[in-house]
């Protein structure tokens, strides 16, 4: 008997522990959905490759469950964040296909399937959280943006985001001076590549994965994010200062397949895309209040946080405008024949 006891003792110790553990395994285990997912009709694959953490990535969760309910449980969109189907080229590739029927997919990959995509990452465009909601509930700008890359069989449904671009650098970066003795690591699109070219920086071309190893290191000595992947992603435990570059907002673009979308009834597709259109307005909303949040979390771990002048960030836009166009990558030449100018004086007039 008392052996008996000793055992459910041990057991009733043990099972918390293990579940911790089982947590802990399972990065993902608080967002299951509260919902037998079983008798849907239609089932929505969405992939994302960050993690929920962000509110521009949590967004596709929050669809979810919005779209169960809205729908009478027809649609389960089944998430998978955290780059469950692979890296975004890859799932570039399905969604083409229809093996994957959505995308949370970073602006930078979006450019791989219409070049107008990428106008999102052309510097001092769309670099605020302002002109991100301008250009988004304009038809003027939205529409053409929306509309790009039906011809591959994709329509793009909305945005959210993870808010503005700028330098998170292991030695303090006031001034473009300062900026020059730093290796930047920028990521794997033409667009970055030829601004950086057009500022006269050093950068190298480098996979998110390989970063951590390679800041460590001293491989590279700054990174071109956002402040909210820097300080989620402990990055800013090395990089110790952030230059508030805003050239640019981090942008998820909602990509969906076109055959999909139109084989939903009509009122399911309606009311599929409205439960889009309004959490993806939330989440902006969020990333406003995320980006705020982050800078002050990292200001109080110690991070320094610089501006250029205006005299400066005048050089820096007049020398991607001048370079539109004139650097010899297919990808920019392309965008400025693909409504790149127009944009910008549409995001730049008075309103």
């Amino acid at each position: 008997m008392k052996r008996f006891v000793l055992l459910l003792l041990v057991l009733g110790l043990s099972l918390p522990l293990i579940a911790s553990a089982a947590d802990k395994k399972d990065p993902l285990a608080a967002w299951q959905p509260q919902f037998d997912p079983s008798s849907a009709e239609y089932t929505y694959i969405l992939s994302n490759v960050s993690h929920p953490v962000i509110e521009g990535v949590a967004a596709g969760y929050r669809i979810r469950d919005k779209v169960w309910e809205r729908t009478n449980g027809r649609i389960y969109v089944d998430y998978r964040p955290l780059s469950q189907l692979g890296g975004e080229k890859d799932v570039l590739s399905k969604l083409k296909l229809g093996a994957v029927q959505g995308m949370l997919s970073s602006s930078v990959a979006a450019a791989n399937v219409a070049d107008r995509l990428g106008i999102v990452n052309l510097p001092y465009i769309v670099d605020t959280f302002d002109k991100l909601d301008r250009f988004r509930n304009d038809p003027e700008l939205w529409t053409p943006f929306a509309e790009s890359a039906l011809s591959r069989g994709v329509y793009v449904a909305d945005v959210t985001g993870y808010g503005p671009y700028g330098w998170a650098t292991t030695v303090p970066v006031a001034d473009i001076a300062a900026a020059g003795a730093v290796n930047f690591r920028i990521a794997q699109a033409p667009v970055n590549t030829d601004s950086y070219k057009a500022w006269g920086l050093k950068f190298t071309v480098m996979p998110w994965p390989d970063v951590p190893q390679a800041l460590q290191t001293g491989v590279i000595t700054g990174l071109d994010h956002t402040v909210i992947v820097c300080n989620i992603t402990k990055k800013f435990n090395i990089a110790k200062s952030f230059t508030e570059l805003n050239y640019a907002q981090g942008l998820f673009v909602h990509l969906i397949n076109k055959r999909w979308l139109n084989k939903l009834p009509e009122d399911l597709r309606r009311t599929f895309l409205e439960v889009i259109a309004e959490e993806s307005a939330d989440t902006r909303v969020a990333t406003r209040k995320q980006h705020a949040d982050q800078v002050a979390k990292a200001k109080e771990a110690g991070v320094t946080f610089y501006q250029l002048s205006e005299q400066e960030l005048a050089e820096l836009k007049k020398k991607v405008r001048a370079g539109a166009g004139k650097m010899g990558s297919e990808d920019r030449s392309r965008l400025s024949g693909q409504g790149a100018g127009k944009t910008w004086q549409l995001m730049n007039k008075p309103v």
